[in-house]
């Protein structure tokens, strides 16, 4: 599993690259895979101090940290 979380990190630490600023909820429908995986690997990145995460109302913005 933790093999897995560290690929799910990869794909979103890309999609974010490529996006800059997105919501949570545009994340989950940008990376095709469970929703479960996308949390676990959004939580390591976060744990990390590689993504910014900004509560917006229900949802979140989630951007990379471009220092880290």
């Amino acid at each position: 599993m933790i093999t897995e979380i560290g690929i799910v990190a990869g794909e979103i630490w890309h999609f974010l690259d490529n996006k800059n600023e997105v919501r949570l909820s545009d994340l989950v429908k940008g990376v095709d895979r469970p929703r479960d995986n996308i949390l676990m690997s959004l939580g390591w990145l976060a744990r990390e101090g590689h993504v910014i995460l900004v509560q917006a109302g229900s949802d979140y913005r989630i951007s990379l940290r471009k220092d880290a």
